[in-house]
């Protein structure tokens, strides 16, 4: 990601970046331009949203992928995840901002994982309907589930890489059937389909 040297107000911003050729978040004041991904990245994001998209259809839940601009009111920040799916009316007619997002997640990568673990989770819990959060890594098989419990309080499930004892795309099909589930749209899909089609770096040598 590279920083925006200038430092805007959310209308300013929201405004500025209409006219831009890129997409720019705006975390705590300051705008940042999102930079493109690896295959690997894509591949995870859209295996992801298509099998949610599936789950989802005739069930007044909407799937997003990275062009969807997620609002926080709480701390006016922007922020596109990578797969954001909302189930609330008050989002059913919107046309530019998600505001009341149940699940979001974050394929991560060396540039991003800092910021998608820190600043963006911190600004993430703000928003009142959001029940889970995951990290998925595009280095490796390994995941990461937030979930929001009844007492308020956020829990961590993962799923590392160390569980399956191998990460390379001609091994995966010894994956034993191993499943995630997102509890906040009620949706379980096996690991291997979250990484299908993705090329490790030690396979591309």
């Amino acid at each position: 990601m590279i920083a925006h040297p200038q430092s805007l107000s959310p209308q300013a911003y929201l405004a500025w970046e209409e006219e831009q050729s890129l997409k720019y978040e705006y975390i705590n004041g300051q705008v940042v331009a999102m930079t493109g991904g690896t295959l690997a990245h894509n591949s995870i994001a859209l295996n992801l949203a298509a099998a949610l998209k599936n789950h989802l259809r005739g069930k007044n839940c909407k799937v997003f992928m990275a062009d969807a601009k997620v609002g926080i009111t709480a701390t006016n920040s922007f922020l596109y995840p990578d797969v954001v799916v909302t189930c609330d009316r008050r989002d059913q007619t919107a046309r530019k901002i998600i505001n009341y997002p149940c699940l979001i997640v974050e394929v991560l990568s060396p540039g991003t994982e800092a910021l998608d673990r820190g600043q963006k989770f911190r600004n993430y819990r703000q928003i009142e309907t959001l029940q889970e959060y995951v990290l998925i890594d595009a280095e490796q098989i390994n995941i990461e589930r937030y979930c929001l419990n009844e007492n308020g309080k956020w829990e961590l499930t993962t799923y590392p890489v160390g569980q399956f004892e191998l990460a390379s795309d001609r091994q995966k099909d010894l994956l034993p059937n191993q499943k995630i589930e997102f509890s906040s749209v009620s949706f379980n899909c096996a690991i291997a389909l979250l990484y299908e089609d993705v090329v490790f770096a030690d396979e591309s040598l």
